[in-house]
Formats: C-alpha cells, structure tokens, sequence
C-alpha cells in the first residue's frame, strides 16, 4: 500500500487496516468482505452460522405422536434429513442469483459436478455489483435450490455439496 507520495506505508498500518475489517466482518456477523488495491487482496472470512433447516424436523416428530401416522411420518422426517446432509452453500447477501457469468455462457456448475474449495459456483448481484460466490467446501453438487435470475436473501440456501 502507498500513501500520497507513493512511498511504502508501515506494516503497522496495513495490518491495523485488517484488523479493523476483521472486526467489522465479526461485528456485523457478514460472511465474507474482499477489499483489492493495486498492490494488495485482503479476503476475510467471518464464522458461517449453520442453516437453520435442520431445526425443522425436530418440532414436527412429537407434533404427531399417535403409532399408525408415526410410521409414515417418521419416514417423511427421514428424508428431509436426508436432503440436508451435506455441506450447505447460503447467500452471504441479498440480491439475484445468477448461475452463469453472462446469459450466453454455460452455467458455472450442474447438479453432478464437482468442485473444490474457491471454486466460483455462482454470482449474486447486489446494488449493481456481481459478486462471485465461492464454494466453501469440496464435492459434488447435489442439488441447486436458486433459480437463476430469481432474488435470494442472506443465508438463504443456493446450493448443497456432498
């Protein structure tokens, strides 16, 4: 980083900086915050709440406590279970999930592929910026659950990795 007179600034600084984003980011509880310069890209990564699906199960099971709907019940509640297993992509903001770079490019990534760590598997745009979102996980895509040009919100569910 350079000030004004395109001297070299301390270390100090700069890490005060990212200090300063860090708890900005675990504040304000966001999921990710990139800042790039010329010279420098800081990328800090805030803890991922879990989603909160798997809550649901749990109420619905004593809801219906007679034997002849437990069966039957209990194997609905088994495949929800099933559905969530696996690691969970959520939208670290709101906007509009774009599955493809452009409309003209094939999307990112299909139901069966497999990705790694970093790979971008989506963009949201939010105020008139795109934003990459990057898998956090390696795996194979299980499912998608955004529709392309629909709007998502914060920690909404876009995609599961097995």
């Amino acid at each position: 980083m350079t000030n004004k007179n395109n001297e070299p600034r301390p270390i100090e600084d700069t890490i005060e900086c990212i200090e300063a984003l860090a708890q900005i980011v675990k504040n304000n509880d966001l999921g990710r915050i990139k800042i790039s310069t010329e010279d420098i890209d800081i990328v800090i990564e805030g803890k991922r709440c879990p989603p909160p699906m798997p809550a649901a199960p749990v109420p619905v099971m004593p809801g219906i406590p007679a034997a002849p709907a437990a069966s039957p019940s209990a194997a609905t509640a088994e495949k929800p279970a099933e559905q969530v297993s696996g690691n969970i992509i959520t939208s670290p903001i709101v906007g509009t999930f774009y599955a493809s770079p452009s409309p003209e490019k094939p999307p990112f990534v299909k139901v069966g592929d497999t990705v790694n760590t970093g790979d971008v598997v989506c963009i949201i745009e939010s105020m008139k910026l795109m934003n990459e979102i990057n898998s956090e996980f390696s795996g194979r895509v299980a499912e998608i659950y955004a529709k392309n040009g629909e709007p998502v919100e914060f920690g909404q569910k876009l995609m599961r990795i097995e």
